[in-house]
């Protein structure tokens, strides 16, 4: 998987098709046939040509037809997503053809650079890049946020002009959505090296976002000129055929033929997807004698129509042949890759005015594929494509001739894409999780912990990371991951409850804080190693409903009671290691947890006799309000207990005076004296 020569270049801009990409097994051929059922002319908009011939001796019925193609309703394009990103520029610029490029965004790290030669870039665009050193880690993304669900059209500019004066044009793979594509190996073809190439991609994302990432290769910094993000209508070129979301198709070549170098970035013709349109001449075969460009003299209907929106100009120009013999391209390609092939057609021939005076046979790789007939199709100056399916491919290059049966045949424009198998890429929950680990640990800049934490499974995973697939194999899973003696000084997110294949974890001699995660100690988690870090808090119940085999939490600052069935880890065999943790206590080799204290907390115990005793309490509470009551009600002072016992002494002491007084008066009553008490 090398860069390929340059497959859409034309000095001084280069544009050229890297793709690399895992291979498939299928051998079996399918083919397609397409055609336009719309008939309302093309969108291009109106040109001063168009209006010369509008002139007073035309007659008036060729006039209205002309004025009804000028002026009938454009089609308009639904999707209104799209970036142009200048990488490595501080500034939004305009270039000339109207497009607005905005300064350098939604990158994870990396330095801006300057090509040596700028004057040799008409764009501004062009002359600066985003490279990504070493120190910034072997991978490093594009993440563009908040993209509505759907496909995508990628292009990226890529260009080294010696920018940083070592004159070693770097290796390194790029990767869309975890799939590898494209694949760049030092040293660089001199003119893709010196004027850059551009590479373009059709995708499919439905999480939100989507990641373009590089990694370096050895130690070589990945570079980037420019990135283009356009979305597209979601069924444009067959994704039924071509695999949905689970391909990408990495274009190969697209190819206008009898015409100049055309479309977004390199003249004002209009191509709402962004594709750029190359001329065919380099890829004609020798074997092609004869070849001819004919030009339309007047418009093709059923162009810029949905889903794939093809424009106007692409069937404004074609090439046939002279005389007898083949129409034959050869086009470069990957062997054991599936590819879609898309021809496109419009007779515009005026002679040609009726079907069967120009019919052909397609061959791909010496394999008759279909018949064409254009006037049967659609009729004269009409648009129309077929697009087929060349399954594994078992030799280079691809093969495309168009052999006669009536007359010569007619090409307007072809495309060629590789279908490029989608990567597994880590379930969501897991790379939600890790995303969450990476901010909570401060993972430092130099690791690369970007885009997708395990694929392109090309690739290494992310530093200190292990991935395996699940069960059915339809995505990646966390296996391991090891970040000892990393500088890492955040926490531990609560969010790794949701890495439920975790095996092992070892964060050891950092300077992590906080406290154990509850969720910590996953049914598969077999190896825990957080010693030498100054973590806090009690041990998590849930380290004891673990499989764990090694434990080692010594040197932190964790406290309260140890769960015995954590401890009996060292009596099953395993391995546990607590020292250094002084608040610790409750186990063998620990100090015994004062009465009703666990886990630097009140035991069920403890809180069961703080209730009995509140308990107790709040009775007398109740029983001495119940006494004020009562004492209130027959209008005794309330006092202290001994204010009552005295006032109780007087009491009887008045009781006894009445009583000795009664008797006396009794006593003289009965001697019949009755006494004054004038």
């Amino acid at each position: 998987m090398t860069v390929k020569d340059a497959l859409l270049s034309e000095p001084p801009i280069k544009n050229s098709d890297v793709p690399t990409a895992p291979t498939t097994s299928s051998t079996t051929t399918t083919t397609t046939s397409t055609t336009s059922a719309f008939t309302q002319p093309n969108s291009t908009p109106c040109h001063p040509k168009h209006r010369l011939r509008l002139r007073p001796t035309m007659p008036p019925a060729i006039a209205l037809l002309l004025l009804s193609l000028l002026f009938s309703p454009s089609f308009s394009f639904p999707f209104d997503t799209a970036y142009h990103i200048d990488c490595g520029s501080s500034t939004t610029t305009t270039d000339k053809f109207n497009t607005t490029w905005l300064s350098d965004r939604y990158f994870t790290a990396g330095s801006n650079g300057l090509v040596s030669e700028p004057l040799r870039f008409e764009s501004f665009h062009e002359k600066t890049l985003r490279y990504f050193p070493i120190s910034s880690g072997k991978k490093n993304c594009y993440i563009f946020p908040e993209l509505p669900p759907g496909r995508y059209y990628l292009r990226t500019f890529t260009v080294y002009d010696n920018y940083d004066g070592k004159s070693h044009s770097p290796s390194f793979d790029l990767s869309v959505e975890g799939t590898l594509v494209f694949s760049w190996r030092s040293p660089w073809e001199e003119d893709i090296s010196r004027y850059g190439a551009y590479s373009d991609l059709i995708f499919f994302t439905s999480d939100g976002d989507a990641d373009v990432c590089f990694y370096s290769i050895a130690t070589d910094p990945p570079v980037i000129g420019s990135l283009e993000l356009i979305q597209i209508d979601p069924a444009s070129y067959d994704p039924v055929l071509t695999g949905n979301e689970s391909s990408i198709l990495v274009n190969y070549g697209r190819l206008t033929c009898g015409s100049d170098q055309w479309g977004p970035g390199f003249s004002n013709d209009t191509d709402v997807f962004g594709r750029a349109w190359q001329s065919d001449v380099k890829f004609r075969s020798a074997n092609s004698i004869g070849i001819k460009s004919v030009t339309a003299v007047r418009n093709v209907i059923n162009t810029g129509t949905s889903p794939n929106y093809f424009p106007a100009k692409l069937y404004d120009s074609a090439v046939t042949l002279t005389g007898k013999g083949n129409l034959e391209y050869e086009l470069p390609v990957d062997a054991k890759l599936d590819y879609l092939i898309w021809l496109h057609f419009a007779e515009i021939d005026v002679s040609v005015n009726q079907k069967g005076k120009r019919v052909f046979d397609v061959f791909i790789n010496d394999e008759n594929i279909t018949r064409i007939d254009i006037f049967k199709e659609v009729g004269g100056f009409a648009a129309y494509s077929y697009h087929h399916v060349a399954k594994n491919l078992s030799s280079t290059p691809l093969i495309i001739k168009l052999v006669p049966v009536v007359g010569s045949p007619l090409l307007c424009g072809l495309e060629n894409y590789a279908i490029v198998p989608a990567d597994v890429m880590t379930v969501p929950e897991q790379a939600a999780a890790m995303q969450a680990l990476k901010e909570s640990l401060r993972v430092p800049e130099r690791m690369g912990w970007n885009g997708d934490p395990c694929a392109p499974t090309n690739w290494d995973a992310w530093e200190g990371v292990t991935c395996h697939p699940n069960k059915d194999e339809s995505a990646l899973v966390i296996f391991q991951i090891d970040l000892g003696s990393q500088g890492l000084k955040g926490y531990i997110s609560d969010k790794i409850d949701l890495l439920t294949n975790l095996v092992s974890l070892n964060l050891s001699s950092n300077s992590l804080g906080g406290t154990l995660p509850a969720g910590l100690g996953q049914n598969s988690l077999k190896k825990l190693d957080l010693s030498n870090n100054q973590i806090t808090g009690s041990i998590p119940d849930s380290l004891t409903s673990s499989n764990l085999q090694l434990v080692l939490l010594n040197d932190n600052k964790l406290e309260g009671q140890v769960p015995e069935e954590l401890y009996s880890v060292g009596v099953h065999g395993g391995a546990i290691d607590l020292s250094g943790n002084k608040g610790l206590c409750g186990v063998p080799s620990l100090p015994d947890c004062p009465m009703f204290w666990k886990n630097g907390g009140l035991s069920d115990g403890g809180k069961i006799a703080v209730g009995v005793s509140c308990g107790v309490v709040l009775l007398f509470v109740g029983v001495m309000v119940y006494i004020c009551i009562r004492r209130r009600r027959n209008d005794y002072d309330f006092g202290l207990p001994q204010e009552l016992m005295s006032l109780a002494a007087k009491r009887n002491k008045y009781q006894r005076q009445k009583s000795l007084m009664a008797l006396e008066m009794e006593s003289q009553h009965a001697k019949g004296f009755i006494p004054s008490y004038n």
